[in-house]
Parts: structure tokens; C-alpha cells; sequence
């Protein structure tokens, strides 16, 4: 593969909760010079299947490995697990696929009757069928809604002062669940952003480390230690970790084109940033 500093291994399409097209990010990809590059939509893999279409009849094709994010959740908080280099025909990641986006879809049901219910929140009726035919409709598709009826300011406030105060306990699949499907369909699994947590939730330290642990006991092989919302600080104790655990090491910005400030190939890695040993690692496994 190419350089490993210009990679980005977490974005997202409109697919899950992006604003750009598949065929848009791999536009995107070559315009910012990216040389790997995964599409790691939320539980959810027809993005990939497009960009590996396209791809094939580009002219210049940077490097692609099928990727997917899923949330998860257990009785111990919640985790984002990402998946690389799996067979996207896998039954395995499929099924982890189709029950991600039922539970999806049904919090998307009951979010509308819940902001509706208690805040009086209502949208004309083609919004909501627009909406349910979406591949992955989710909060920020509800938020962009309520900016635009005049419900909200923006779609952060949105999320926050309304659509948040709706919890959910067990409507999500569980981080053995989602770890199983992508090993099952010969992929890496890797815990993304590992010091955040549910909401504002920061983990360092001795409880950074039990969380990896628990993660590791359960299948995952890699952490995203370069990624747009770290310090030093957290990039440095994660790279730690995943030598001291002998963990594959990934980079992604955790782009979601208009629905995020972030820019594409924002992960922290600049052209003299040390490649880790585990990123070397995980290149050559996920090649193979």
C-alpha cells in the first residue's frame, strides 16, 4: 500500500448520517491526495459495495478496504466498533448489518413520536416518508428537520435540547455481536475513538485501560489511535496501549461531510508523524 500518513479509515456516506454520496467521497478522496482510505458508514456496508464499483473503472484508485462502524452498547456503556477488510457478501457481517439497522430504524419511529408527543414537534407527512426511506435515518437527519420547520436553531441544539432526552436501553447490538459478524466475514475489528464514551464520556488512565481490556477479551484487534478529536495526551496513551497489547493501530478524521466539522484526512498524522508498528501490521494483515 502507499503512504501510510495519508489515510483516513472513518467517514462516513450519506448511506448512515453523511451528507456526501459514495461515488462523492471517492471523488473527494483523490481531490485531498488520500492514498487508503475505508468507508466505515453506520451499520451499514452498501457503501462500500458502490465505491467498490466505482473504484474498479477508476483511472486512479487509491486504496480501498471495505469498512463499517457499528453502536453498541452493553450493561457497561457504549462502544463504536469498526470493521475492515471483511467479505461484504459475508453472511456473518450481514446479518450484524440487518440487525443494526432494525433497531435503527425503529428508534428512528420512536424519536418522531416522542418529540411529537412531548414537545409538539410535527412534520408534514412526505417529511417523515422521506425520512423512513432514507438507508440509515438517524438523529442528525431529525435535527436537520427541526432547524428546517423552525423547531430549532441548529441541528446540535436540536439534538441536545429535544431528540436526546429520549434514552435507550437495549436497542442496540452488542459489541460480541458486531465483533463476531466482522470476524465471521474475515475482517479486523478495531474499537474506534477508545477514550470516548457515550455522550461527553472521557476515558483515560487505569479505566481507559480496563475498557480496552474488556474489548480485546471479546475479539478486537486494533484501536484508532489517530483521530480529529484527539489531544496528544489520549493519541500518545492509546499508541501506548496498543504496544503494550500488540494491537493493530488505525487513523481516521470520522468525516461526515456537511453534517460535521471535520475535514477529510484529518487524523492527526502529519508527513513526519512516526508510523507505529501496529499500523504497518495492520496494513499488511488487511491486504492479505
Amino acid at each position: 500500500m502507499n503512504d501510510c500518513r495519508r489515510i483516513d479509515l472513518h467517514m462516513h456516506s450519506s448511506v448512515s448520517d453523511g451528507t456526501d454520496s459514495p461515488a462523492e467521497i471517492l471523488s473527494r478522496v483523490k481531490e485531498a491526495g488520500i492514498s487508503v482510505f475505508s468507508l466505515t458508514d453506520h451499520d451499514a456496508i452498501k457503501g462500500c459495495e458502490v465505491i467498490l464499483a466505482l473504484r474498479g473503472a477508476s483511472e486512479y484508485a487509491p486504496a480501498f478496504l471495505t469498512g463499517v462502524e457499528f453502536s453498541c452498547k452493553d450493561e457497561r456503556g457504549k462502544y463504536h466498533i469498526l470493521g475492515y477488510g471483511y467479505d461484504p457478501a459475508g453472511a456473518a457481517i450481514r446479518a450484524v448489518v440487518e440487525k443494526g439497522h432494525a433497531l435503527r430504524m425503529g428508534k428512528c419511529r420512536e424519536r418522531l413520536a416522542f418529540i411529537r408527543r412531548e414537545f409538539g414537534v410535527t412534520f408534514p407527512q412526505e417529511e417523515i416518508d422521506a425520512l423512513l426511506a432514507m438507508d440509515n435515518p438517524g438523529k442528525p437527519h431529525i435535527g436537520n428537520l427541526m432547524v428546517k420547520y423552525g423547531y430549532a436553531e441548529t441541528k446540535e441544539q436540536a439534538i441536545k435540547d429535544y431528540i436526546d432526552k429520549l434514552r435507550f436501553g437495549s436497542a442496540y447490538v452488542r459489541p460480541e455481536e458486531a465483533i463476531k459478524g466482522i470476524l465471521g466475514a474475515g475482517g479486523i475489528p478495531v474499537l474506534a475513538h477508545p477514550s470516548f464514551g457515550d455522550g461527553g464520556q472521557l476515558f483515560v488512565g487505569e479505566e481507559m485501560e480496563a475498557r480496552l481490556l474488556r474489548m480485546i477479551d471479546l475479539g478486537v484487534q486494533g484501536v484508532e489511535a489517530f483521530y480529529s478529536g484527539f489531544s496528544p495526551k489520549l493519541r500518545n496513551e492509546i499508541l501506548s496501549l496498543a504496544e503494550k497489547y500488540h494491537l493493530y493501530v488505525t487513523a481516521g478524521s470520522d468525516y461526515h461531510g456537511g453534517n460535521k466539522l471535520i475535514v477529510l484526512g484529518d487524523t492527526g498524522m502529519s508527513e513526519d508523524t512516526p508510523v507505529p508498528d501496529g499500523m504497518e501490521r495492520f496494513l499488511a494483515a488487511v491486504k492479505k
